[in-house]
């Protein structure tokens, strides 16, 4: 059996801090395993394009470990129609994300989440970017950050 305590979880926070993409990954699973298991460090300033998964279709799961993120939702047209608050000390602890979703994650504190996805990874079809989107490392990704922050600001401040 594998356990991953609270220790754990903060070094894999701080191994985020120190990276260029301000994310870092344990993996619990191996490449060719059907099912992909692993704690996804996210920091504020990450950017996660907007994606979806899609031939093979692929369901995912993120729960909550420690800090607070917002999962968007996006139409085929780039619009964001849903915000859903993963808070470690929140009601909603848990989100499902069907295939052909596009999907994007922003860190509001220093987070860890499970992620579950159905697998074996193949980097070549995993995910679909939205072209709507800009890439991870395009000049533009942190002008569409701020965007995605922004949405994210004028939901919270509605459920004020």
């Amino acid at each position: 059996m594998r356990s991953i305590n609270l220790v754990e979880i903060e070094q894999l926070i701080w191994q985020a801090s120190k990276s260029k993409r301000k994310r870092a990954i344990l993996r619990l699973h191996q490449h060719e395993e059907p099912v992909q298991r692993m704690v996804n460090a996210v920091l504020p300033g990450t950017y996660v394009p907007p994606h979806k998964h899609e031939d093979p279709d692929k369901v995912e799961l993120f729960s909550i470990l420690k800090g607070q993120v917002a999962v968007l939702r996006f139409n085929q047209i780039g619009e964001i129609d849903s915000v859903l608050p993963l808070d470690e000390n929140g009601p909603i602890k848990i989100v499902e994300i069907p295939p052909r979703t596009y999907h994007s994650i922003v860190a509001l504190k220093p987070s860890a989440l499970l992620e579950i996805i159905q697998g074996p990874y193949v980097a070549e079809t995993h995910k679909q970017r939205a072209v709507w989107a800009p890439p991870e490392d395009s000049p533009k990704a942190r002008d569409y950050l701020i965007y995605m922050n922004s949405i994210v600001d004028n939901w919270q401040a509605k459920q004020s």
